[in-house]
């Protein structure tokens, strides 16, 4: 990720569309007052965050609900805006639920994270990263913000004014431990916990949804995208060098490439040499959803290679 700077304000996202809608009320306010510092976002209400961007930074999360990356990034990217205390708002995304927006900001890949000063477009990162990384890229923001003169606050409602959330229940100890691990990018700690939560419940469907997305987290890391393209290409008949690229496509959110490319593997590799491949498909398969429509194509696809 190349670092932000003022450059960076080129509007290279196309939000014209978004601009003319009804500005805040709180518009020219030295500090408007916002319920909360993490909003969800609609296509209809953009125009709104939009202004707000003049006086304080804007994150905007794109993000799904099938995306296993984004359950890692989001609550990350939420703790640290939260902790700005009014520096920074964060405005959170469901690109299938706005296409407009979707497509407003090129999302080709998710989750992608992108910030707004005074109406202007800074790219962050793409994929999901650990926490200190996310830290470091806040930090640079607000650098960037204050020389382009946004250096605001936003006034959170406080205790009493608004209804307070319903409390989120308390997790489980090994979950509690493996979402510390992961807040750290201690992804093999995380494993472990998970790990150990499925021995004591094998039930335990949130601790195997977790498990298959730290794993991912856990070998993309350090993998880079270029090299590991060459190295597929080179070997199309190589395993690893196949899951290497399929994993980050994952991760990165084109699920389909990802689908297509093991399902090719599986297709031309001898039947002793299938096993591992379509193992991992059943794990990414998993991380997806068994209902996604592009789950189904491509267990539908892996059958009919079976059969």
């Amino acid at each position: 990720m190349s670092e932000i700077s003022p450059a960076a304000l080129r509007g290279a996202v196309d939000l014209s569309s978004l601009r003319n809608r009804p500005a805040s009320p709180a518009e020219g306010a030295a500090a408007p007052s916002v319920v909360d510092v993490v909003v969800d976002a609609t296509d209809e209400s953009f125009g709104q965050i939009l202004e707000l961007s003049r006086t304080v930074p804007v994150v905007v999360d794109l993000w799904a609900e099938w995306c296993g990356p984004c359950k890692q990034l989001s609550p990350i990217i939420e703790k640290v805006t939260r902790e700005l205390g009014g520096r920074v708002l964060l405005a959170k995304v469901d690109v299938d639920a706005n296409p407009q927006l979707a497509q407003s900001f090129r999302a080709q890949s998710i989750p992608m994270v992108v910030a707004l000063i005074a109406g202007q477009p800074v790219p962050m990162f793409t994929g999901a990263v650990p926490e200190q990384q996310v830290r470091d890229v806040f930090a640079q923001l607000l650098q960037v913000a204050a020389q382009n003169g946004v250096t605001g606050s936003l006034s959170v409602a406080q205790e009493g004014d608004a209804p307070e959330p319903p409390a989120e229940p308390e997790l489980p100890p090994l979950h509690a431990e493996a979402f510390a691990a992961i807040e750290v990018g201690d992804y093999t700690a995380a494993i472990r916990a998970y790990e150990k939560a499925l021995a004591e419940n094998p039930r335990d469907e949130d601790a195997l949804a977790g498990l298959g997305q730290v794993r991912l987290l856990d070998r993309v890391q350090g993998l880079d995208l270029q090299a590991a393209r060459a190295a597929a290409a080179e070997g199309p008949r190589d395993a690893q060098a196949q899951f290497d690229v399929a994993d980050l496509d994952l991760a990165g959110g084109h699920v389909e490439d990802a689908f297509a490319r093991l399902l090719d593997l599986f297709a031309h590799l001898p039947a002793d040499q299938r096993t591992p491949v379509r193992e991992r498909l059943v794990e990414l398969f998993g991380l997806i959803g068994a209902e996604d429509p592009r789950v189904v194509s491509a267990r539908n696809r892996l059958s009919s290679l079976l059969f």
